[in-house]
């Protein structure tokens, strides 16, 4: 809220009752308003700086295939990329919503996934080669 000359000139020459209703009105919009809008727009620049930033744990749970029923690995996530925090290669990216898209690759195997993060959790699908048989199943993530 700007206060200007013009509006102090106004309080100054009005009546003590209408002079408190204005600056009561005044708190009040100013109390409802401004941490609305401040906490929006903090709210954008975490969004936007990397809400989902730190180590993601990834556990793989096996539906189909002749592969392990159940395997992790640690995920880094910055900005808008998501890396490997552990061993093999993990490429992809996330967007401000949360969709998430990876390929990971350690020697020959190669596996695909996506799905969603949301907050400190994530789930989704994934499918690939592994060690020669072909595999798919689901993913869980808890950031650490």
């Amino acid at each position: 809220m700007t206060i200007s000359a013009r509006s102090v000139a106004l309080f100054a020459q009005s009546r003590p009752s209408r002079s408190l209703r204005w600056v009561f009105t005044s708190a009040v919009l100013a109390a409802l308003v401004v941490p609305g809008t401040a906490d929006a727009r903090q709210a954008r620049i975490v969004r936007a700086a990397g809400a989902y930033d730190g180590i993601w744990n990834v556990i793989f749970v096996t539906r189909a295939g002749n592969c392990s029923p159940t395997n992790s690995a640690p995920f880094a996530v910055s900005g808008r990329r998501v890396s490997s925090a552990g061993g093999g290669k993990v490429t992809g990216g996330i967007s401000r919503a949360g969709v998430v898209s990876v390929r990971i690759s350690v020697g020959l195997s190669v596996a695909s996934g996506s799905g969603r993060l949301f907050g400190n959790t994530g789930a989704g699908r994934w499918s690939g080669v592994i060690s020669g048989d072909r595999c798919s199943g689901s993913w869980q993530a808890t950031r650490s």
